[in-house]
């Protein structure tokens, strides 16, 4: 039995917004049973200030972090790569053991709803899936 945590990658491509906020829930639901990378194929300058005031509101944050782009090691390194939303897309690189996973997540401004209230949506979809990842990451936790 290995006392290596699992290793997770979230990907979007600005990696400010819906990467950063599964990060951020991986980090306070897991607790440090699980470590945990975010990065963008095409990374922003900032953290979008709706997506870290939205995961504040449930406890985690992510106010501090900064935009990171995806490397070969990085890819290298972890288990598992999330790429989050339709834009992103990670192409495998030599040595890369991870399966990429898609998640098609919510997008409430295709329904029209804007704002916070698409913000609370979106980080809701992405921790319900958080949630689930890490009941099959680290099952005793």
């Amino acid at each position: 039995m290995s006392t290596k945590p699992p290793t997770v990658l979230f990907v979007c491509v600005k990696n400010g917004g819906k990467s950063q906020m599964a990060a951020a829930l991986m980090r306070h639901h897991a607790a440090g049973t699980v470590q945990v990378h975010s990065a963008g194929t095409r990374p922003g300058t900032a953290i979008n200030a709706q997506s870290a005031a939205a995961i504040a509101e449930v406890g985690a944050d992510m106010s501090s972090a900064v935009p990171q782009p995806v490397t070969a090691e990085l890819l290298r390194s972890v288990e598992q790569v999330i790429v989050l939303g339709d834009e992103a897309v990670i192409e495998p690189v030599a040595g890369m053991t991870a399966p990429v996973t898609t998640w098609h997540t919510d997008e409430p401004a295709a329904r029209g709803i804007e704002g916070m209230e698409r913000m609370r949506l979106v980080r809701d979809d992405i921790d319900a899936r958080v949630r689930a990842l890490l009941a099959d990451l680290a099952p005793d936790r």
